[in-house]
């Protein structure tokens, strides 16, 4: 075993609706796919390089989403990795393409149980471990969407069910519908607006997925406490963003994403930075700083 692998595995673990169990540090298979997550990616060698090395570094949790590409995550994903054997791969769907950079919800619940449908053929699985609702589509009732999800763990298409981009108000909607594994929203060091949610995620044992980890915005500044802490652990500014996230509660699952094997190593180091309890209260309340500043702009 490496020393890498066992960093992932210092990540510590989460058992998925109670019963599927991951490392987790994960891996988001966004950034595997073209610009503007359109397309093939310009490296595709790379890409599959990167996915092939998950497994030895001992990351076992992958998110990706139908809507990725199109299409070009998940049958890169089963093209590097499948049949898979340890490694869960959570998919999403919800929202449909028409070009770069551009993203638009559908919720009706045909569609969404069609694209549920579509990405277990395209995985190459008999049941999908978790699937999340990308977005809650405003266009149609939520219900209707939960219903959708409902009928698709019924039917055995889905194992397990979450949700993305959500309030604690629609957690709950959904919850009487369906059991809400797990939650993706956007949170980092100075992304700060779901908090409430993590809170909520942690009391009620949900999986909660932030995406874009590693930010850390101006903390990254030479002479800044990021910068200070990163230089006395021997990390990078983007190793300490993510060890903090990481000890900021047990049911976080970061998916830091790249394209890139060196990416990934230096990713999947952060989860044996040791901060102390100075250091992650410090980088709390600086990163609580830098939101609040962000939100005032």
């Amino acid at each position: 075993m490496t020393t890498l692998q066992m960093g992932a595995a210092q990540s510590g673990t989460f058992r998925i609706g109670g019963e599927l169990e991951v490392n987790r540090l994960g891996f988001g298979a966004m950034r595997i796919t073209g610009a503007g997550i359109w397309g093939d990616p310009t490296d595709r060698e790379g890409a599959l390089a990167t996915l092939r090395r998950l497994p030895d570094l001992g990351v076992n949790f992958i998110d990706t989403a139908d809507s990725y590409g199109p299409a070009v995550s998940e049958e890169l994903i089963r093209e590097a990795l499948y049949p898979y054997d340890t490694v869960v791969v959570a998919t999403k769907g919800g929202l449909t393409r028409t070009g770069p950079d551009v993203w638009i919800p559908v919720g009706r619940p045909e569609y969404l149980k069609q694209q549920a449908y579509v990405s277990r053929r395209r995985l190459g699985v008999e049941r999908i471990d978790l699937w999340q609702l990308h977005r809650i589509d405003p266009k149609v009732p939520r219900d209707e969407q939960f219903g959708a999800i409902r009928e698709l763990l019924d039917e055995g298409v889905i194992r397990f069910a979450g949700l993305s981009e959500v309030s604690v108000e629609e957690i709950e909607a959904a919850r009487q519908v369906f059991p809400v594994a797990t939650v993706q929203n956007l949170y980092n060091l100075v992304g700060r607006k779901s908090e409430d949610v993590l809170d909520y995620c942690e009391r009620e044992g949900i999986g909660f997925i932030p995406w874009y980890p590693l930010a850390a915005g101006g903390l990254t500044r030479e002479g800044s406490v990021l910068d200070e802490v990163s230089r006395r652990v021997g990390a990078t500014p983007s190793q300490v963003a993510l060890a903090w996230v990481l000890r900021r509660s047990p049911v976080m699952l970061p998916i830091p994403g790249t394209g890139k094997v060196r990416h990934l190593e230096e990713n999947v180091a952060a989860a044996g930075v040791q901060l102390s309890d100075e250091d992650f209260r410090s980088l709390d309340e600086v990163g609580r700083q830098e939101w609040e500043s962000k939100r005032r702009r």
